[in-house]
């Protein structure tokens, strides 16, 4: 039924557009309850946000094109926020969040929106748990109804946890147990992170996941799942003015958490040397070298150096055809058959770039590392192409285009930045901040991130012959 995102999306917003506020404060009585809502700010023609006095913060994307509304909770709880010694508490929930509430038996949830013709899921990643519901926009009602329901009032029982717990360790063995390249990336990245809680899976290490009890998901949700930790995203064939009278109905009438800690992490200590991990399993097909390095994460109102990594990724390791490693490896000198360069800038802590080669046959894991290495000291000893980065530029653009006509996509970018410490600003602000990136910008950041003292080098082998 669910899904983990460990990666989150890369981020194509719209472009910078002036904000307005709409009218005043506003409050709504729900019984006995006072709801005050902040005065709503519309930005440009489709986007307004909102924030209920519980503390809850909402967004209304408006798409009229098709009478569909889709329905999130963002929660600022992923598995880097679990305690020590629980890793997969917060993907333990997400399944757990399935079963019942006071007011809708387990299993209720799902059926009610498949027989109103919807779909729901959800999904963990380490810095947020989000629920969905695409629904035809005149159920929204039921689904906020339903969703509010199972942020306060979620009962579990001893054979919920037996039953689920089996599951998620099944779902393990599945996806990561049976797939030796997904084993050796947790050693890679529980390696990279000395420290912080991105070097655990977010799926959980399996002799932990096997002791998680219910306590441990009753006080994971009791202190996280509370309105003053969520997000609400609306998007869709839906005004903002309904939206707002809804969310208070359902959502403003639960109280805050009031213990809700600020949310501090572990910081990585300073890195002083290379890192290098062999892993071996007779499963590996292709033997191949990794590398990953840390690298700065988008951060509110400073977005530059992010952009600058993405296109970085780009003329490393974007098409074989036009990027550095492709053309170097695999056609120039065909040392390889296949080769990536990936950066994800989505991330509320310090994030990761990496590098990949794949050998040709006959060709050691040593050559291709040191091939690997000559193409990255080749690049920044030359100068970028112009036509490489308006390549680049128009390809960006061609995808925040096409991103508006996924409602759920957009609903997901607003979602995910707002769980990762960004603001519905910065992603309105993202794609000129892609426009603008220079080749001095490039090379800076390339300069900061290329650092052997904050890196880990992997290879990955079916045996030790291979290693060398």
């Amino acid at each position: 039924m669910t899904r983990i995102l460990a990666v989150p999306f890369l981020f194509l917003g719209l472009a910078p557009l002036h904000a307005q506020t709409a009218g005043a404060p506003r409050t709504f009585t729900e019984g006995d309850t006072t709801v005050t809502v902040t005065a709503p700010v519309k930005i440009g023609d489709d986007v307004t946000t909102f924030s209920l006095d519980n503390g809850m913060d909402v967004v209304v994307i408006e798409d009229h094109r098709a009478p569909v509304a889709v329905q999130m909770v963002w929660y600022r709880a992923g598995s880097a926020d679990e305690q020590v010694g629980q890793s997969g508490v917060a993907h333990f929930l997400e399944h757990l969040l399935f079963k019942g509430t006071d007011k809708l038996a387990p299993g209720e949830f799902s059926a009610t929106v498949a027989a109103n013709g919807g779909s729901d899921n959800a999904f963990t990643s380490y810095d947020y748990t989000a629920y969905f519901q695409r629904v035809a926009a005149d159920r929204l009602p039921l689904m906020m109804e339903m969703e509010s329901s199972r942020m306060e009032n979620l009962r579990l029982s001893e054979s919920d946890i037996e039953t689920e717990r089996r599951v998620i360790i099944e779902e393990r063995a599945q996806r990561t147990d049976n797939n030796p390249g997904a084993l050796a990336q947790e050693q890679f990245k529980a390696a990279q992170y000395q420290n912080h809680r991105y070097g655990v899976p977010v799926i959980g290490w399996r002799h932990e996941m096997a002791d998680l009890s219910l306590e441990d998901a009753l006080d994971f949700y009791t202190l996280n799942y509370s309105p003053n930790n969520a997000i609400l995203i609306v998007a869709g064939d839906v005004q903002p003015d309904a939206v707002m009278a809804l969310a208070a109905k359902y959502y403003g009438v639960i109280p805050p958490e009031p213990e809700l800690p600020p949310r501090l992490r572990p910081t990585e200590p300073p890195q002083t040397a290379p890192r290098r991990i062999t892993y071996t399993d007779p499963r590996v097909s292709q033997p191949y070298v990794v590398r990953s390095y840390l690298a700065p994460e988008r951060d509110t109102g400073d977005q530059k150096t992010a952009a600058a990594l993405v296109y970085l990724s780009e003329l490393l390791g974007g098409s074989p055809f036009t990027s550095a490693l492709g053309r170097a490896l695999q056609f120039d000198t065909q040392t390889a058959v296949y080769t990536n360069a990936g950066y994800d800038p989505s991330s509320l802590d310090t994030t990761t770039f990496a590098l990949s080669v794949v050998p040709s046959t006959g060709v050691t894991l040593s050559e291709a590392e040191a091939a690997m290495d000559k193409v990255l000291s080749d690049f920044m000893a030359s100068d970028i192409e112009p036509a490489a980065l308006d390549r680049i530029r128009t390809q960006l653009k061609a995808q925040e285009i096409y991103a508006l006509d996924d409602v759920q996509g957009r609903a997901q970018r607003y979602g995910a930045a707002l769980t990762q410490g960004l603001t519905v600003q910065d992603v309105e602000a993202w794609p000129q901040v892609l426009q603008e990136v220079t080749a001095e910008d490039i090379k800076a950041a390339a300069a900061d991130v290329f650092d052997l003292n904050q890196s880990v080098t992997g290879w990955v082998v079916a045996d030790k012959e291979q290693a060398r």
